[in-house]
């Protein structure tokens, strides 16, 4: 059976799912922050080497759950607080067939302060062999409608960047951010310096190829863009957190809502997930 175990990591207060395959899943407590998963012997997910563990800034890699409030489009810090705020482990249900955490966040005085909204977040980790899929539940406890944009900040880990392509996206809107251009996406992306596109979400499977294999990459229709970063080797040099040549070995594909906030009704719900497979 499935070994769920509580440990400690880089001082954080953890849980580690373990499938009798070998494969697993580490999350965080802060932010409900998966921050490894090791699918046939290889870790999947890039985790920089240099954040600061220091329990309430943002942690750089894994899966960040940006909400409620995607980038700077807002009046909230970054990315919202979800990330940067203390979750707990609510429920765990295990078997051979595959695997799930659930970690629930609540409103609380401090995100009234900033955000007055009555609120219950819950993040599902699921994991089975050769696959996670990790699912952001929103729930609307208070009497006025919830609107959120957001994101599931992927960080896949690459071997090189200069040998990663990622296909799927042929024919889908795209904003380019860096050059603030828009157009229609090519079926192949490859990536040569900085990269920062947001993309109508596509209903078939993204495939990221990286010179070792391949992984498919799906969301929900309930999530309405999908977000391709990489820093680039000039923006990277100028994160404290990464070293100057993480950009090389991460890819960020993200399952996003960029411009066009959810709305939730007041006592409604809404899930939005992205489900990552070995291939």
């Amino acid at each position: 059976m499935p070994k769920l175990t509580p440990v400690t990591f880089q001082g954080q207060a953890c849980h580690q799912l373990t499938l009798p395959c070998g494969d697993s899943v580490l999350a965080a407590e802060q932010g409900a922050h998966v921050l490894s998963w090791v699918a046939q012997g290889r870790e999947r997910l890039f985790l920089s080497p240099v954040n600061h563990w220091d329990g309430h800034s943002a942690i750089r890699g894994g899966v960040p759950v940006c909400w409620p409030q995607f980038n700077m489009r807002g009046t909230l810090p970054k990315h919202g607080f979800a990330r940067n705020s203390p979750w707990q482990l609510l429920a765990s249900e295990l078997s051979a067939e595959g695997s799930q955490l659930t970690f629930e966040w609540r409103d609380n005085a401090e995100t009234q302060a900033v955000w007055p909204q009555a609120f219950v977040a819950q993040l599902h980790v699921r994991v089975s062999a050769g696959s996670l899929q990790t699912t952001l539940h929103v729930k609307n406890t208070g009497t006025q409608a919830l609107s959120f944009t957001g994101a599931l900040h992927t960080y896949l880990a690459v071997d090189d960047i200069d040998l990663v392509d990622l296909q799927g996206l042929g024919g889908l809107e795209e904003w380019d951010a860096v050059a603030d251009v828009h157009g229609t996406a090519d079926e192949v992306r490859y990536f040569d310096g900085e990269f920062d596109r947001v993309y109508a979400a596509s209903a078939q499977p993204l495939r990221l190829q990286d010179g070792q294999g391949s992984l498919l990459i799906e969301q929900s229709p309930t999530w309405a863009n999908t977000v391709v970063w990489n820093p680039g080797e000039d923006k990277c040099a100028g994160l404290a957190d990464m070293p100057r040549d993480g950009f090389a070995h991460m890819l960020c594909v993200e399952a996003a809502q960029v411009d066009t906030p959810v709305q939730v009704p007041a006592g409604g719900q809404w899930s939005g997930w992205q489900r990552l497979t070995v291939s």
